[in-house]
Protein backbone atom coordinates (compact mmCIF):
# COMPACT_ATOMS: atom_id res chain seq x y z
CA UNK A 1 0.00 0.00 0.00
CA UNK A 2 1.07 3.43 -1.16
CA UNK A 3 2.86 5.16 2.23
CA UNK A 4 3.19 8.53 1.23
CA UNK A 5 2.40 11.19 3.89
CA UNK A 6 -0.14 13.03 4.39
CA UNK A 7 -1.19 16.05 6.79
CA UNK A 8 -4.47 17.33 8.09
CA UNK A 9 -4.85 20.74 9.22
CA UNK A 10 -7.61 21.74 11.19
CA UNK A 11 -8.72 25.52 11.27
CA UNK A 12 -7.28 26.06 14.76
CA UNK A 13 -4.15 25.04 14.09
CA UNK A 14 -4.22 21.61 14.67
CA UNK A 15 -2.36 19.61 12.63
CA UNK A 16 -1.94 15.84 12.46
CA UNK A 17 0.37 14.07 10.87
CA UNK A 18 -0.16 10.41 8.84
CA UNK A 19 0.20 8.50 6.12
CA UNK A 20 -1.79 8.74 2.64
CA UNK A 21 -4.81 6.89 1.31
CA UNK A 22 -6.96 7.19 -1.39
CA UNK A 23 -5.60 9.70 -4.29
CA UNK A 24 -2.44 12.08 -3.93
CA UNK A 25 -3.65 15.36 -3.60
CA UNK A 26 -5.52 18.21 -1.78
CA UNK A 27 -9.12 18.73 -0.82
CA UNK A 28 -10.82 19.89 2.37
CA UNK A 29 -14.19 21.04 4.03
CA UNK A 30 -16.09 20.94 7.26
CA UNK A 31 -14.59 17.87 9.38
CA UNK A 32 -17.11 15.76 11.31
CA UNK A 33 -16.98 12.10 12.56
CA UNK A 34 -19.22 8.80 12.64
CA UNK A 35 -19.64 7.07 15.39
CA UNK A 36 -21.38 3.74 13.38
CA UNK A 37 -19.19 0.52 13.65
CA UNK A 38 -20.28 -0.64 10.14
CA UNK A 39 -21.11 0.93 6.92
CA UNK A 40 -18.70 3.14 5.76
CA UNK A 41 -19.62 2.46 1.87
CA UNK A 42 -23.07 4.28 2.95
CA UNK A 43 -21.75 7.39 4.73
CA UNK A 44 -19.04 7.96 2.27
CA UNK A 45 -21.95 7.64 -0.87
CA UNK A 46 -24.56 9.45 1.17
CA UNK A 47 -24.75 12.73 -0.40
CA UNK A 48 -25.67 14.49 3.17
CA UNK A 49 -22.15 14.51 3.45
CA UNK A 50 -21.39 16.66 0.45
CA UNK A 51 -18.24 19.20 1.38
CA UNK A 52 -17.29 17.27 4.68
CA UNK A 53 -14.41 15.36 5.85
CA UNK A 54 -15.69 11.99 7.45
CA UNK A 55 -13.38 10.73 10.42
CA UNK A 56 -14.85 7.28 11.25
CA UNK A 57 -14.39 6.48 15.17
CA UNK A 58 -14.39 2.20 14.25
CA UNK A 59 -10.49 1.84 14.11
CA UNK A 60 -10.54 -0.49 10.94
CA UNK A 61 -11.51 0.49 8.30
CA UNK A 62 -11.43 -0.91 4.77
CA UNK A 63 -11.44 -4.94 5.93
CA UNK A 64 -14.44 -5.65 3.80
CA UNK A 65 -13.94 -3.61 0.67
CA UNK A 66 -17.15 -2.35 -1.79
CA UNK A 67 -19.21 -3.64 -2.99
CA UNK A 68 -21.73 -1.89 -6.17
CA UNK A 69 -25.44 -2.58 -4.69
CA UNK A 70 -24.21 -0.77 -1.00
CA UNK A 71 -24.20 2.92 -2.27
CA UNK A 72 -26.64 5.46 -1.50
CA UNK A 73 -25.83 7.34 -4.67
CA UNK A 74 -23.61 7.50 -8.04
CA UNK A 75 -20.62 8.64 -6.54
CA UNK A 76 -19.33 9.66 -3.21
CA UNK A 77 -19.49 13.26 -2.37
CA UNK A 78 -17.77 13.88 0.74
CA UNK A 79 -13.92 15.80 0.86
CA UNK A 80 -11.96 13.82 2.46
CA UNK A 81 -11.70 10.44 4.68
CA UNK A 82 -10.05 10.31 7.86
CA UNK A 83 -9.33 6.89 9.95
CA UNK A 84 -6.90 4.99 12.24
CA UNK A 85 -5.92 1.80 10.41
CA UNK A 86 -6.51 1.62 6.74
CA UNK A 87 -6.57 -2.05 5.20
CA UNK A 88 -6.07 -2.05 1.44
CA UNK A 89 -7.04 -6.33 1.66
CA UNK A 90 -10.06 -7.10 1.72
CA UNK A 91 -12.15 -10.22 2.84
CA UNK A 92 -15.44 -10.18 1.62
CA UNK A 93 -16.14 -12.44 -1.32
CA UNK A 94 -18.52 -10.76 -2.89
CA UNK A 95 -17.14 -7.27 -2.61
CA UNK A 96 -16.25 -5.36 -5.96
CA UNK A 97 -12.74 -3.99 -5.18
CA UNK A 98 -10.72 -2.50 -2.52
CA UNK A 99 -11.64 0.61 -0.76
CA UNK A 100 -7.92 2.53 -1.67
CA UNK A 101 -8.64 1.91 -5.32
CA UNK A 102 -12.81 3.25 -4.66
CA UNK A 103 -11.27 6.54 -3.47
CA UNK A 104 -8.45 6.75 -6.01
CA UNK A 105 -11.41 6.37 -8.47
CA UNK A 106 -13.29 9.55 -6.84
CA UNK A 107 -10.30 11.67 -6.17
CA UNK A 108 -10.78 11.22 -2.88
CA UNK A 109 -7.90 12.23 -0.91
CA UNK A 110 -7.67 10.67 2.83
CA UNK A 111 -5.21 9.91 5.72
CA UNK A 112 -4.80 7.12 8.33
CA UNK A 113 -2.22 6.36 10.95
CA UNK A 114 -3.20 9.04 12.81
CA UNK A 115 -4.60 9.00 16.52
CA UNK A 116 -8.68 9.60 15.62
CA UNK A 117 -9.95 9.28 19.41
CA UNK A 118 -7.52 12.02 19.92
CA UNK A 119 -8.92 13.64 17.24
CA UNK A 120 -12.61 13.22 17.77
CA UNK A 121 -12.30 14.26 21.54
CA UNK A 122 -10.59 17.27 20.16
CA UNK A 123 -14.06 18.15 17.34
CA UNK A 124 -16.21 17.13 20.45
CA UNK A 125 -14.69 20.13 22.82
CA UNK A 126 -14.07 22.34 19.83
CA UNK A 127 -16.83 21.46 17.72
CA UNK A 128 -17.36 21.23 14.07
CA UNK A 129 -14.38 23.44 11.97
CA UNK A 130 -12.69 23.20 8.66
CA UNK A 131 -9.97 21.62 7.76
CA UNK A 132 -7.83 20.14 5.24
CA UNK A 133 -6.00 16.67 3.88
CA UNK A 134 -2.78 17.23 1.59
CA UNK A 135 -0.21 15.12 0.16
CA UNK A 136 1.41 17.55 -1.64
CA UNK A 137 2.69 20.55 0.72
CA UNK A 138 5.24 18.63 2.79
CA UNK A 139 6.64 21.01 5.31
CA UNK A 140 4.90 24.17 3.73
CA UNK A 141 2.71 24.75 6.45
CA UNK A 142 2.07 28.71 5.33
CA UNK A 143 1.04 26.87 2.00
CA UNK A 144 -0.96 24.89 3.29
CA UNK A 145 -2.62 27.16 5.92
CA UNK A 146 -3.86 29.42 2.49
CA UNK A 147 -5.31 26.46 1.04
CA UNK A 148 -7.75 26.00 4.08
CA UNK A 149 -8.61 29.66 4.40
CA UNK A 150 -10.66 28.70 0.52
CA UNK A 151 -12.83 26.81 1.29
CA UNK A 152 -15.99 28.16 2.40
CA UNK A 153 -18.04 27.68 6.03
CA UNK A 154 -20.67 25.50 5.93
CA UNK A 155 -23.33 27.44 7.80
CA UNK A 156 -24.98 29.80 4.97
CA UNK A 157 -23.46 27.22 2.45
CA UNK A 158 -26.19 25.98 0.07
CA UNK A 159 -25.08 22.46 -1.49
CA UNK A 160 -28.46 20.33 -1.94
CA UNK A 161 -28.34 22.18 -6.14
CA UNK A 162 -25.33 20.72 -6.56
CA UNK A 163 -25.98 17.07 -5.47
CA UNK A 164 -29.79 16.81 -6.85
CA UNK A 165 -30.50 15.14 -9.89
CA UNK A 166 -30.47 17.06 -12.93
CA UNK A 167 -33.35 15.53 -14.97
CA UNK A 168 -36.71 13.80 -13.23
CA UNK A 169 -36.43 9.94 -12.94
CA UNK A 170 -38.71 7.18 -11.61
CA UNK A 171 -38.54 4.38 -8.90
CA UNK A 172 -40.39 1.34 -7.89
CA UNK A 173 -43.32 -0.28 -10.14
CA UNK A 174 -45.40 2.10 -12.57
CA UNK A 175 -48.40 -0.48 -11.39
CA UNK A 176 -48.37 0.71 -8.03
CA UNK A 177 -51.42 2.08 -7.01
CA UNK A 178 -49.75 5.34 -5.02
CA UNK A 179 -47.39 7.86 -6.44
CA UNK A 180 -45.10 10.40 -4.34
CA UNK A 181 -43.27 12.62 -5.94
CA UNK A 182 -39.69 12.87 -4.17
CA UNK A 183 -38.21 16.38 -4.11
CA UNK A 184 -34.00 15.32 -4.59
CA UNK A 185 -31.95 17.16 -1.94
CA UNK A 186 -29.15 14.49 -1.84
CA UNK A 187 -31.97 11.57 -1.63
CA UNK A 188 -30.55 8.07 -0.43
CA UNK A 189 -31.38 5.24 -2.27
CA UNK A 190 -32.60 2.99 0.34
CA UNK A 191 -35.36 5.56 1.03
CA UNK A 192 -36.85 4.73 -2.75
CA UNK A 193 -36.24 1.06 -1.66
CA UNK A 194 -38.46 1.15 1.38
CA UNK A 195 -40.88 3.31 -0.59
CA UNK A 196 -41.45 1.18 -3.25
CA UNK A 197 -41.63 -2.32 -1.17
CA UNK A 198 -44.49 -0.56 -0.26
CA UNK A 199 -46.00 0.00 -3.15
CA UNK A 200 -45.05 3.23 -3.92
CA UNK A 201 -44.19 4.42 -7.46
CA UNK A 202 -41.81 7.25 -7.07
CA UNK A 203 -40.84 10.60 -9.12
CA UNK A 204 -37.62 11.73 -8.09
CA UNK A 205 -37.33 15.58 -9.13
CA UNK A 206 -34.83 18.14 -9.09
CA UNK A 207 -34.57 20.49 -5.95
CA UNK A 208 -35.73 23.59 -7.30
CA UNK A 209 -38.47 21.72 -9.58
CA UNK A 210 -41.64 23.75 -8.76
CA UNK A 211 -45.07 22.81 -7.55
CA UNK A 212 -47.22 23.01 -10.99
CA UNK A 213 -44.53 20.50 -12.49
CA UNK A 214 -44.96 18.10 -9.64
CA UNK A 215 -48.57 18.79 -9.71
CA UNK A 216 -49.20 17.89 -13.25
CA UNK A 217 -47.71 14.18 -12.37
CA UNK A 218 -50.95 14.06 -10.16
CA UNK A 219 -48.91 12.60 -7.56
CA UNK A 220 -50.85 11.34 -4.24
CA UNK A 221 -48.16 12.54 -2.03
CA UNK A 222 -45.20 14.34 -1.29
CA UNK A 223 -41.58 13.18 0.13
CA UNK A 224 -38.99 15.74 1.01
CA UNK A 225 -35.41 14.00 1.12
CA UNK A 226 -31.98 14.32 3.24
CA UNK A 227 -29.11 16.65 1.88
CA UNK A 228 -26.12 18.51 2.56
CA UNK A 229 -25.93 22.18 3.77
CA UNK A 230 -27.79 24.84 5.99
CA UNK A 231 -31.47 25.05 5.47
CA UNK A 232 -31.88 28.24 6.42
CA UNK A 233 -30.31 29.60 2.81
CA UNK A 234 -32.81 27.34 0.76
CA UNK A 235 -35.39 30.03 0.30
CA UNK A 236 -36.36 28.09 -3.26
CA UNK A 237 -37.00 24.44 -1.09
CA UNK A 238 -38.97 26.88 1.54
CA UNK A 239 -41.50 28.57 -0.55
CA UNK A 240 -42.10 25.30 -2.88
CA UNK A 241 -42.84 23.43 0.74
CA UNK A 242 -44.88 26.45 1.64
CA UNK A 243 -46.77 25.53 -1.64
CA UNK A 244 -46.94 21.55 -0.69
CA UNK A 245 -48.22 21.91 2.13
CA UNK A 246 -50.96 24.56 0.08
CA UNK A 247 -52.52 20.78 -1.27
CA UNK A 248 -53.62 19.45 1.56
CA UNK A 249 -51.62 16.39 0.07
CA UNK A 250 -49.46 14.00 2.96
CA UNK A 251 -46.15 15.17 3.12
CA UNK A 252 -42.91 13.39 4.77
CA UNK A 253 -39.65 15.08 5.57
CA UNK A 254 -36.40 13.55 6.69
CA UNK A 255 -33.43 14.89 7.42
CA UNK A 256 -32.98 17.79 5.61
CA UNK A 257 -36.53 18.02 4.79
CA UNK A 258 -37.18 17.68 8.13
CA UNK A 259 -35.72 21.37 8.55
CA UNK A 260 -37.39 22.29 5.12
CA UNK A 261 -41.09 21.72 6.46
CA UNK A 262 -39.63 23.83 9.88
CA UNK A 263 -38.72 26.51 7.99
CA UNK A 264 -41.94 26.69 5.46
CA UNK A 265 -44.21 26.72 9.20
CA UNK A 266 -41.86 29.72 10.46
CA UNK A 267 -39.54 27.68 12.50
CA UNK A 268 -36.22 28.64 12.32
CA UNK A 269 -32.63 25.90 12.49
CA UNK A 270 -29.41 26.31 13.45
CA UNK A 271 -26.02 25.07 13.46
CA UNK A 272 -25.29 22.24 16.23
CA UNK A 273 -21.87 22.25 18.00
CA UNK A 274 -20.48 19.20 16.18
CA UNK A 275 -23.97 17.65 15.06
CA UNK A 276 -25.01 13.86 15.35
CA UNK A 277 -23.73 11.18 12.82
CA UNK A 278 -24.04 8.05 13.72
CA UNK A 279 -25.86 4.51 14.28
CA UNK A 280 -26.84 4.45 17.93
CA UNK A 281 -28.60 7.64 18.65
CA UNK A 282 -31.76 7.33 21.13
CA UNK A 283 -34.75 8.60 19.85
CA UNK A 284 -37.72 9.19 22.32
CA UNK A 285 -41.65 8.91 20.45
CA UNK A 286 -43.06 11.06 22.24
CA UNK A 287 -47.40 9.58 20.60
CA UNK A 288 -46.41 6.42 22.30
CA UNK A 289 -43.71 6.50 25.11
CA UNK A 290 -41.40 4.36 23.30
CA UNK A 291 -37.92 5.14 22.16
CA UNK A 292 -35.85 3.70 19.19
CA UNK A 293 -32.39 3.58 18.53
CA UNK A 294 -31.43 5.43 15.07
CA UNK A 295 -29.50 6.09 12.43
CA UNK A 296 -28.57 10.20 12.11
CA UNK A 297 -26.37 12.57 9.63
CA UNK A 298 -27.06 16.16 10.43
CA UNK A 299 -25.06 19.44 11.48
CA UNK A 300 -27.87 21.46 11.59
CA UNK A 301 -31.23 21.10 13.79
CA UNK A 302 -34.80 22.47 14.35
CA UNK A 303 -35.17 25.52 17.01
CA UNK A 304 -36.98 23.87 19.78
CA UNK A 305 -38.57 26.74 21.10
CA UNK A 306 -39.83 27.69 18.28
CA UNK A 307 -41.41 24.48 17.69
CA UNK A 308 -43.26 25.23 21.42
CA UNK A 309 -44.52 28.39 20.56
CA UNK A 310 -45.89 27.43 17.27
CA UNK A 311 -50.01 26.91 17.58
CA UNK A 312 -49.29 24.72 13.65
CA UNK A 313 -46.92 22.67 14.51
CA UNK A 314 -46.11 20.07 17.41
CA UNK A 315 -43.19 17.51 18.42
CA UNK A 316 -43.65 14.37 17.77
CA UNK A 317 -39.89 13.00 18.66
CA UNK A 318 -37.00 13.54 20.77
CA UNK A 319 -33.52 13.23 20.83
CA UNK A 320 -32.47 11.71 24.28
CA UNK A 321 -29.18 12.66 24.29
CA UNK A 322 -29.37 16.33 24.00
CA UNK A 323 -33.30 16.86 23.93
CA UNK A 324 -33.37 18.58 20.50
CA UNK A 325 -36.24 18.04 17.98
CA UNK A 326 -36.11 14.81 16.40
CA UNK A 327 -39.54 15.03 14.73
CA UNK A 328 -42.66 17.08 14.01
CA UNK A 329 -45.88 17.31 12.63
CA UNK A 330 -48.19 19.52 11.69
CA UNK A 331 -51.48 20.21 13.92
CA UNK A 332 -54.33 20.24 10.79
CA UNK A 333 -52.29 19.18 8.24
CA UNK A 334 -51.20 15.60 6.93
CA UNK A 335 -47.32 16.53 7.13
CA UNK A 336 -44.71 15.20 9.39
CA UNK A 337 -41.13 14.61 9.66
CA UNK A 338 -38.12 13.44 11.40
CA UNK A 339 -34.44 14.14 12.00
CA UNK A 340 -33.04 11.33 11.43
CA UNK A 341 -32.86 7.91 9.07
CA UNK A 342 -35.72 5.28 9.37
CA UNK A 343 -34.60 3.80 6.10
CA UNK A 344 -31.20 3.44 8.05
CA UNK A 345 -28.62 1.14 5.83
CA UNK A 346 -27.31 -0.38 7.69
CA UNK A 347 -28.10 0.65 11.07
CA UNK A 348 -30.78 -0.21 13.14
CA UNK A 349 -34.48 -0.60 11.84
CA UNK A 350 -36.38 0.68 15.12
CA UNK A 351 -38.08 3.46 12.73
CA UNK A 352 -39.27 2.13 9.23
CA UNK A 353 -42.99 2.03 10.82
CA UNK A 354 -42.70 5.73 9.37
CA UNK A 355 -42.70 4.41 6.18
CA UNK A 356 -45.75 2.90 6.77
CA UNK A 357 -47.14 5.65 8.41
CA UNK A 358 -47.09 8.07 5.51
CA UNK A 359 -48.57 5.51 3.43
CA UNK A 360 -51.45 4.88 5.97
CA UNK A 361 -52.02 8.84 5.45
CA UNK A 362 -51.85 8.68 1.68
CA UNK A 363 -54.67 6.23 2.17
CA UNK A 364 -56.43 8.22 4.34
CA UNK A 365 -56.75 11.15 2.39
Amino acid sequence: MNKQKATLLLADGTIFHGTLIGSHGTNGGEICFNTGMTGYQEIYTDPSYTGQIVVTTTSHIGNYGVIDSEVESDHPTIAGIVVNSFSEVYSRLDASGSLQDYLVRYGITGIADIDTRKLVRHLRSKGAMNAIISSEFGNDLAGLKAELNKIPDMNGLELSSQVSTELPYFFGDESSAIKVACLDFGIKRNILRNLADRGVYCKIFPAKTTLAEMESWNPDGYFLSNGPGDPAVMEYAVNTTKEILATNKPLFGICLGHQILAEACGISTYKMHHGHRGLNHPIKNLKTGKSEITSQNHGFVVNREDVEKSNIVEMTHVHLNDNTVAGIKLINSPAFSVQYHPESSPGPHDSRYLFDDFISLINKN
